[in-house]
């Protein structure tokens, strides 16, 4: 699946050169070397477009890069994050081009990966957004049997977990956000338009409608409300939402539709939010309106302003069906997730003893 960890590897990437071509591997390749993927290549595709800082996509990607690849995109370097990818067989994928001087390396964004979401869903706990004192202080039940789970499927103490795809903590700063941002107002002429929702696990059908919205104005400044953890699990409830909202900040941030985030956005849109931002017209997609925590409907303002519209995607996507495809599938996922901390790991000290060696012999 695509996160803001990819989006993050895309950005470093672009910062390297002056364009951005990204190769997409087929879902028969992921199979054959990662495991299953969550995302169709089709699916993959889109979202890679969507991200603000991609300049080309090339579909069917081979998954061991080579020369001829590059130079048939006119390509001057193949990019790709410190962590090694390997091949079914244990070998790196970027090999020879690193070996012909044809590869550029960029740090990897630490505190996510898709084998950490991945286990968010097999796990089915909301722990990865509330405190972790506040499990270990709690005595419920419910908080004991949490902590248990997160606790198993961290094996910290596990010699076989891997040292890139671990679980642990992703620490939002500032300057992550600043990254991540387009620092522009809006112009003169622009319609200023506000969506509001949870956007967990940035998918598709997310893209689907915000590329809609885009095109409902010639001029349009689209800004993004993102609802805080507590807000979307009262209305969805379970264990909703997978990524917290640091994460989901992130990905709405690298959508190349979206001009603006408000991080923690109020449920209601009230009159001081519409005259805040100067707000042209609140669009919403085909998801369920949940009544505010007073049973109110939260769009009663912009309604009232005949400043209201609904904007269908045309895609059937949502974060359901993505939790859904894992837990169809979740041995093949727990073993995909097992398998790869394995091989990563070995492959992890491989390169810490060749780089010891290196070393000495300096």
């Amino acid at each position: 699946m695509v996160h803001f960890g990819h989006a993050n590897a895309l950005r470093q990437a672009r910062q390297l050169g002056t364009k951005l071509i990204v190769g997409v591997h087929s879902d028969e390749e992921i199979s054959l070397h990662k495991g299953p993927p969550v995302f169709t290549m089709e699916e993959r595709v889109k979202i890679v477009k969507g991200i603000k800082w991609v300049d080309e996509v090339v579909e069917n990607a081979p998954y061991v890069t080579t020369i001829e690849t590059l130079d048939k995109y006119n390509c001057d370097f193949c990019a790709h994050g410190d962590d090694i990818t390997m091949t079914a067989d244990g070998n790196d994928t970027y090999q020879i081009v690193k070996d012909n001087n044809r590869y550029r390396e960029f740090k990897r964004t630490s505190g996510v990966s898709t084998t950490d979401l991945v286990g968010r869903m097999l796990l089915a706990t909301r722990s990865h957004f509330r405190a972790s004192r506040d499990l270990r202080s709690s005595t419920s039940e419910e908080d004991q049997t949490q902590r248990t789970r997160v606790d198993s499927f961290s094996r910290q103490d596990n010699t076989e977990t891997s040292p890139w795809t671990g679980v642990n903590q992703f620490l939002q700063t500032n300057n992550k956000i600043v990254q991540f941002s387009s620092p522009k107002d809006p112009s003169v002429g622009d319609k200023i338009v506000y969506v509001t929702g949870a956007f967990d696990l940035f998918h598709t059908g997310h893209l689907d409608f915000l590329e809609k919205v885009h095109a409902m104005y010639d001029s349009i400044y689209i800004i993004v409300g993102l609802h805080t953890d507590q807000e979307v699990n009262r209305y969805r409830g379970g264990n909703f939402p997978i990524m917290n909202l640091h994460e989901r900040t992130l990905s709405v941030l690298s959508c190349k539709f979206v001009s603006e985030v408000v991080i923690g956005a109020p449920y209601t849109i009230d009159m001081n939010l519409m005259s805040h931002f100067n707000v042209d017209m609140v669009v919403h997609g085909s998801t369920e309106v949940f009544p505010n925590d007073l049973g109110e409907d939260p769009y009663t303002v912009p309604k009232d302003l005949k400043k209201f519209e609904i904007k269908l995607s045309g895609s059937e996507m949502n974060t359901g069906d993505i939790i859904s495809r894992i837990i169809a599938n979740r041995q093949r996922f727990e073993d995909r997730n097992h398998a790869k901390e394995i091989k990563e790991k070995a492959a992890y000290e491989a390169e810490m003893k060749r780089r010891a060696e290196q070393t000495e012999t300096q």
